[in-house]
């Protein structure tokens, strides 16, 4: 049985509050390697593009309001 196996075989095992704990913390992890990235990203320059669309977009009068949406 594989290390993997192993895990599912816990994680089916888990109440379901230990479940739901389990899930709660693994959805922060993965928030947080997102928030991560985007740094690393944004720091790298690789975003800068989306900054650029929304200057064009202002400027031609195209940029649309989140709250409008």
């Amino acid at each position: 049985m594989t290390s993997t196996e192993k895990i599912q075989e816990g994680i089916l095992a888990l109440s379901k509050t230990d479940y739901q704990q389990l899930k709660q913390w693994l959805n922060e992890l993965d928030y947080d390697e997102w928030d991560q990235q985007i740094e690393e990203d944004s720091n790298a320059g690789k975003l800068d593009f989306l900054i650029a669309e929304a200057l064009e977009g202002k400027k031609k009068g195209t940029l649309k309001n989140l709250e409008d949406l």
